[in-house]
């Protein structure tokens, strides 16, 4: 691994392994609570400073990050490959390339969204002629706590904008990939940001923890349980709280769809980084007409797969399972749904030899008493189940706790935006998946249980910031209208211009 030296902060350290091969790589430091409310303390001093800097002074040090990742990105990828098992091209496209796109998205766009904004002030004679502003105000400090699926993408990219707003961020990122954002750090601190304004705390669970309790506002993305844990405590601090929750994803093939781009499509967005994408097709429902067909297609896609660590660019297709834990719910959820009656078309095991693989696998007759229906399985799985029409489809993919992602796939595209629209889902693609993520200016974000919040567009960067009302009154009388003593005359003028205002024009 081109190597990133973590800084000696604690006594106490956490190993971080390469999921691909089990090699330990380096050992990073746990912060204590002490050592988490230091830094916090250094990152509010700092932020001051990095406000009165401005939104052109921001845009041109995340616009040299920008370079910085361009001249690097050798460097990046093999980071984020070494730490998380995940093939060359998953880091390229995700990590890599959508943090270098995201850089100079926010760098350019952040004033626009955050300008001063002008309210009409015509509609009450109470505010008339004066002038109205809306204004946004960083936060302060942002609190940032990544999964470990994209360690660059989910975890610094959320970073991206609290710090074009203008805030301190704190960033802890998951135990098990923390090195992608030890090199952020490197980056933005070689890029001119000033010290404090943006740092890595490294740590567990509780690092994450006591994190809450400090900030100005926190950005979740990981589990439900967890993101419970933490809406929780942000509710004791009465802090904003914005969560990117579970998914598990639907995609509906109608009978008129283009087969061969469903199916490539269904064997990509399952499988890209071996499943563990919070936006994954997690099930798959076909109408009855195209099943079989459709059902040969992507048993040949994917059983065409290669599986195993990367040794470089196109070396293989599917990567290893990053976190430990979740091999054993990916082998939980097929084991379950063959004992209830699916049949495994393709793959269906746990990998041989080192490393966490689990084989890509397709599965049929499945139905929603399986888990693998029902549960965020987060793994290279498929399951695809028959349905009559795409009213039975809608149906199934609204029974669900989760509302994160979906799509739909029709050559009748009138028909699938209607039928997208009827989708309980944050994001519905028609006749494509997952793109919508690289669209910086749409905004992503769950229904349901899969989150609260968005993040992308005004609303990317609107959240890291306090709302502040201006009203500026230039010319005026000595007194108002409305204003003491109160006498006969000066309240029937102002009933009449109410009922004026208000008064005419039909009701029914």
């Amino acid at each position: 691994m081109a190597g990133v030296i973590a800084p000696g902060r604690s006594a106490a350290t956490i190993g971080v392994e390469n999921p691909a091969t089990g090699e330990l790589i380096t050992t990073v430091p746990l912060l204590g609570a002490e050592e988490l409310r230091e830094m916090v303390a250094r990152a509010r001093r700092a932020q001051p400073a990095w406000e009165a800097a401005g939104f052109e002074e921001r845009g041109h040090v995340l616009r040299r990050a920008q370079k910085w990742m361009v001249d690097n990105a050798e460097r990046v990828i093999d980071v984020v490959c070494s730490e998380s098992g995940k093939t060359f091209e998953d880091a390229q496209i995700s990590d890599y390339g959508y943090t270098v796109a995201a850089l100079g998205f926010w760098a350019k766009n952040a004033l626009a969204y955050l300008a001063d904004e002008r309210v009409p002030s015509w509609n009450n004679p109470l505010i008339a002629g004066k002038k109205l502003i809306i204004r946004y105000a960083p936060i302060g400090v942002v609190g940032v706590i990544g999964p470990w699926n994209y360690p660059i993408t989910n975890s610094f990219g959320d970073c991206i904008p609290a710090l074009a707003a203008g805030n301190s961020v704190v960033l802890k990122p998951s135990e098990v990939t923390p090195l992608s954002s030890l090199l952020m750090e490197e980056m933005l601190r070689e890029c001119g940001v000033p010290e404090s304004v943006f740092q890595v705390a490294t740590g567990d669970g509780s690092t994450g923890a006591e994190l809450v309790g400090h900030v100005d506002c926190m950005m979740f993305t990981g589990s439900e349980a967890t993101g419970r844990k933490v809406l929780r405590a942000a509710a004791d601090a009465m802090i904003p709280c914005y969560l990117e929750l579970g998914g598990k994803d639907p995609m509906i093939v109608c009978a008129d769809a283009d087969l061969d781009r469903a199916a490539n499509a269904a064997a990509f967005y399952s499988m890209n980084n071996a499943g563990q994408v919070c936006i994954s097709v997690e099930r798959c429902y076909v109408e009855a007409p195209v099943y079989d067909q459709f059902v040969q297609k992507v048993v040949g896609n994917v059983s065409r797969l290669r599986q195993g660590g990367p040794s470089g660019a196109g070396s293989v297709d599917v990567g290893a399972l990053t976190f430990p834990p979740q091999l054993q719910i990916v082998d939980e959820h097929v084991r379950d749904a063959v004992e209830k009656g699916a049949r495994v078309l393709v793959g269906g095991h746990r990998g041989e030899g080192q490393g966490q693989f689990f084989e890509p696998t397709v599965l049929v007759d499945v139905d929603h008493s399986m888990k693998i229906m029902r549960e965020e399985t987060f793994g290279p799985t498929l399951p695809i189940m028959k349905v009559v029409d795409a009213e039975e489809a809608v149906r199934l993919a609204n029974d669900s706790p989760y509302g994160l992602q979906a799509s739909v796939w029709t050559r009748d595209v009138a028909n699938g935006e209607q039928l997208a629209r009827r989708v309980q889902a944050g994001v519905v693609c028609v006749n494509d998946a997952q793109v919508n993520y690289t669209a910086l200016n749409l905004p992503m974000g769950g229904w349901k249980a899969s989150g609260l919040g968005s993040r992308h567009g005004a609303n990317g960067i609107r959240k890291y910031t306090k709302t502040q009302s201006l009203l500026v009154t230039r010319f005026a009388p000595k007194r108002d209208l409305h204003m003491f003593p109160y006498t006969r005359l000066r309240t029937r003028v102002l009933g009449g211009l109410l009922r004026f205002l208000y008064g005419r024009g039909k009701r029914d």
